[in-house]
C-alpha cells in the first residue's frame, strides 16, 4: 500500500519504519525542515532500539520517503496516518489543535480515490469524529476516519509493533475495516489478534490500558510505602501477589513513579474525559496524586538522612531518562530530584548513556543547573551520596566495593530498587530503597 505518516515524532517515525519493514511503500510528513533532512540523511532524532537500522534498510529498498510537502505526501497515498502530538492543556485535557488543523488541510489535498485517515495519535472519546465532520466538509466523498491507537513502550517500540499484543481497530465502516485488515495482516493472527470495533471504544481503550498500567505502578509504590513503615519487604509481596494470574506480575515494581510521554497526559486526559461528561473518576484522580506525592517522598528519604540538611552538600545521580532504553525525559522522576536538590543548595553531578544532551537543553539557560559527565564513575567523584533514578543494565553492573571506594562517603539512595540491600551493607555501603528494609 501507499501510506503517507504525517507527524515524525515517536509514535509516527516508529510507525512509519515499521510499515516499510512490512512492505509498504510510505512517506513521512513534517512540517520541520532541519528534522526530515536529518531524516533524509539516515540520522534518527531519537533513541529507540533497532529503529535507526530499519530506517537504514528500509530508505535503501526506496520503500522509506521523508518529506515537508504534505500535499505530495497525501495525494497519491491510500492511507493517510495522524501521527500528531496531543499534549496536555493547561487543564489536563488533551490540545486537539495539532490533529484538527491537519483535518482542515487534508479537507484540501486529498486525492479522488478512496483513502482511509488513521488516527495514530492519542486522542479523547469523539475525536474520529471531529476529523470526519473537518475532512467531509471539504471532501466530502470517497473518505472514511479510523481509530488505531498505538502501544509502543519506548525502548521497546520495534518490537511492539512488530510483534503486537493486539491491534485496536475503531471503525463503522467495512470498506475501511477490509482496508485495516490486509495492511495489519503480516503481523497479526491468534497469538496478535486484530480487534474491531467502534471509533469511540478504540479511543477510550488507549486511555483505559495506559490509567491501568499507571494504577498498578501507583498501587505497589503506595505498597512500598507501608512496607517502609511497618519492616515489610515490597519485592517479596510483589512477588507473592503477581504470583496471582489474574493479577500478574509486570508493572509491580516500586520506584519513584512513572514518567514519560504517554502515562501523565493520558491519564490526566481520561479524567478530564470523565469529568467532562459529568463524572468524577477518583481512583485515577488518586493515581495522579500518588504518582506525584512518590518522587517527594523519596526526596523526603535524601533530606531525612542528612536531618533536612542538604545545602552545600555535593550528589551523584544516576539515570536522568525517565526508563532504560531511551532518551526520553519528558516527566522524568530525575528532574524533580535535582529540581529539589538544587533548590534547596546542593549542587549534583548526573550521568544518563542517552538523555545528558535533553537533559543539558532543558537547563541552559537555568543559572542552577547539574553538571553533566559522560562516563558513570566520573559522577560520583566527591560525592556525598549517589541517587539511583533509573534502572539502565550497566547500573546494575556496577560492581558495589567499587562504588563505595569512589563515593566521599559510601551512601546511596536507589530509587529503583536495583541492589540487594545485605551486598550494599556487605560493601560497607549505608544503603536505602523503595519499600525493603
Amino acid at each position: 500500500m501507499k501510506i503517507a505518516v504525517i507527524g515524525t515524532g515517536y509514535v509516527g517515525l516508529v510507525s512509519g519504519v515499521c510499515f516499510a519493514e512490512i512492505g509498504n511503500d510510505v512517506t513521512c510528513i513534517d512540517i520541520d525542515q532541519s528534522k526530515i533532512d536529518r531524516l533524509t540523511k539516515g540520522h534518527v532524532p531519537i533513541y529507540e532500539p533497532g529503529l535507526e537500522e530499519l530506517l537504514h534498510e528500509n530508505q535503501a529498498r526506496n520503500r522509506l520517503h521523508f518529506t515537508t510537502d504534505a500535499r505530495e505526501g497525501v495525494s497519491a497515498a491510500q492511507m493517510v496516518f495522524l501521527a500528531l502530538p496531543t499534549p496536555p492543556g493547561a487543564d489536563g485535557s488533551a490540545d486537539l489543535s495539532a490533529v484538527l488543523a491537519v483535518a482542515d488541510q487534508l479537507g484540501d489535498i486529498l486525492g479522488d480515490s478512496y483513502t482511509v485517515v488513521v488516527n495514530k495519535s492519542t486522542v479523547p472519546v469523539g475525536t474520529a469524529d471531529q476529523v470526519r465532520e473537518r475532512i467531509l466538509a471539504k471532501h466530502p466523498e470517497g473518505v472514511a476516519v479510523v481509530s488505531n491507537p498505538e502501544f509502543l513502550r519506548e525502548g521497546v517500540a520495534v518490537r511492539d509493533f512488530m510483534e503486537p499484543d493486539r491491534v485496536v481497530i475503531g471503525t463503522s465502516s467495512p470498506e475501511a475495516e477490509a482496508v485495516m485488515r490486509e495492511l495489519y495482516a503480516p503481523l497479526t493472527d491468534e497469538q496478535h489478534p486484530l480487534l474491531v470495533m467502534d471509533e469511540h471504544s478504540a479511543e477510550l481503550t488507549k486511555y483505559a490500558a495506559n490509567s491501568l498500567l499507571a494504577t498498578k505502578i501507583s498501587f505497589i509504590n503506595e505498597i512500598a510505602n507501608v512496607a517502609d513503615r511497618v519492616g515489610a519487604d515490597v519485592e517479596a509481596v510483589a512477588r507473592a501477589v503477581g504470583a496471582d494470574p489474574r493479577i500478574g506480575s509486570r508493572f509491580l515494581q516500586a520506584g519513584i513513579g512513572y514518567g514519560g510521554s504517554c502515562f501523565p497526559k493520558d491519564v490526566q486526559a481520561l479524567a478530564k474525559t470523565a469529568e467532562s461528561h459529568g463524572y468524577d473518576f477518583q481512583i485515577i484522580k488518586a493515581v495522579l496524586a500518588a504518582n506525584q506525592a512518590q518522587r517527594y517522598f523519596f526526596i523526603e528519604k535524601i533530606t531525612k538522612h542528612f536531618n533536612g540538611e542538604v545545602a552545600g552538600r555535593h550528589f551523584a545521580l544516576w539515570g536522568l531518562a525517565f526508563k532504560p532504553d531511551t532518551d526520553d525525559i519528558r516527566e522524568a522522576p530525575s528532574l524533580a530530584i535535582i529540581d529539589a536538590l538544587l533548590d534547596a543548595g546542593a549542587t549534583v553531578t548526573a550521568y544518563d548513556p542517552e538523555a545528558r544532551d535533553n537533559i543539558a537543553a532543558v537547563y541552559a539557560a537555568r543559572q542552577r543547573k547539574p553538571q553533566l559527565v559522560a562516563d558513570a564513575f566520573a559522577a560520583l567523584q566527591d560525592a556525598d551520596a549517589l541517587i539511583i533514578a533509573t534502572e539502565w543494565k550497566e547500573f546494575r553492573g556496577a560492581q558495589l566495593d567499587a562504588i563505595a571506594g569512589t563515593l566521599r562517603t559510601p551512601v546511596i539512595f536507589d530509587g529503583r530498587n536495583i541492589y540487594d540491600p545485605q551486598a550494599a551493607r556487605a560493601a560497607g555501603i549505608t544503603y536505602a530503597s523503595m519499600g525493603r528494609p
